[in-house]
């Protein structure tokens, strides 16, 4: 017998739980920070090749463009240390169950958008 499986998911219909945004955020965060190594290393490396270049990566610090650049990258590590420090934790065996592993996926999320928050008005 032939099972009826759907040809073709429509994913805007589907209703993901909070760990799976927790999950799916946590990949691209990881993905963000492969990127801001590149970033990060640019500048250091024009940091280091003159006073020049140090006082251009400076001016860099002190533009709206960059500064908006280097809190998304703290965002994206915030974010993944959060997101991993709640997978070992998991790995422990803590927060399993559908409603703890919810719950654990809220908390990461709210405490990401706060620090955010907090690391960006120091740096502005």
């Amino acid at each position: 017998m032939k099972k009826q499986r759907p040809v073709n998911l429509d994913l805007t219909t589907i209703k993901m739980h909070p760990a799976a945004h927790a999950s799916i955020l946590h990949r691209i965060s990881g993905v963000i920070m492969v990127f801001a190594i590149g970033i990060l290393l640019w500048t250091l490396s024009l940091s280091l090749s003159s006073a020049e270049e140090f006082a251009q990566v400076k001016a860099l610090l002190d533009g709206l463009f960059f500064k908006l650049i280097i809190i998304g990258i703290l965002s994206a590590l915030i974010y993944h240390l959060l997101g991993g420090i709640r997978h070992l934790l998991m790995d422990l065996g803590y927060f399993e169950e559908l409603a703890s592993g919810n719950i654990s996926a809220k908390l990461i999320i709210v405490l990401w958008i706060v620090f955010t928050v907090l690391v960006g008005a120091k740096l502005w």
